[in-house]
């Protein structure tokens, strides 16, 4: 991929991410792991009506930041991680500016909660 392609990608996913609702999805998601959740319990945790969430799900999908499965009548929702760490290092390629103790202590602000969400 060029460095326009990506650059496009990212334009792309974080226009996707600049909705509350679908930023609020793409991080349930996240934490609910790689198990993801049903498109049903995406919406009902976030008390959205079924339809509007089907909505921001294409739109984050066709961002490249979910990917979706059909199981039976079910489509189940998981975050794409590889796209996710494609984006992060796409913001965070040039910060350091040849000097990387600059962002040396950007991880240590993260707590990962292991609990995930209800009805994944």
């Amino acid at each position: 991929m060029s460095d326009l392609d990506v650059q496009d990608w990212a334009v792309d996913a974080l226009g996707a991410l600049a909705h509350e609702t679908r930023l609020a999805v793409f991080r349930l998601l996240v934490k609910a792991g790689p198990e993801g959740m049903i498109a049903g319990a995406i919406a009902e945790h976030q008390r959205v009506p079924p339809s509007t969430m089907s909505h921001h799900l294409s739109t984050l999908e066709r961002a490249g930041l979910v990917q979706s499965e059909r199981e039976s009548r079910l489509i189940h929702y998981r975050a794409d991680y590889p796209a996710m760490r494609r984006l992060l290092m796409f913001l965070m390629q040039d910060c350091c500016q040849g000097a990387p103790e600059m962002c040396g202590d950007l991880l240590s602000g993260l707590t990962c909660d292991p609990t995930p969400p209800q009805n994944a």
